[in-house]
């Protein structure tokens, strides 16, 4: 993230960034983790899971609809960001 500056110049896009130690700032990021968790406990040594595996997981999570998407899947919105909610 050193070149936040020159990426928001090219992209006229903003970079903000959270505050330490607050979840509360990370809606996105914390209900990921917790998603991830029903598949590897905490702790969990990722290392054992072949690419397989971890690619099924992956677009398991991908293709669940998310109330934040308006019921739409991540896979949908990464398809067609302009799906409407």
């Amino acid at each position: 993230m050193s070149t936040h500056q020159s990426f928001t110049t090219a992209t006229d896009m903003p970079v903000s960034f959270c505050d330490p130690a607050n979840p509360r700032q990370r809606g996105s990021n914390e209900n990921t983790k917790g998603l991830l968790r029903q598949y590897f406990p905490k702790g969990s040594d990722l290392s054992v899971h072949d690419l397989e595996e971890l690619e099924r997981v992956a677009q398991e999570l991908n293709g669940r609809p998310r109330k934040a998407l308006g019921w739409n899947t991540p896979a949908d919105r990464f398809r067609n960001p302009i799906i409407s909610r």
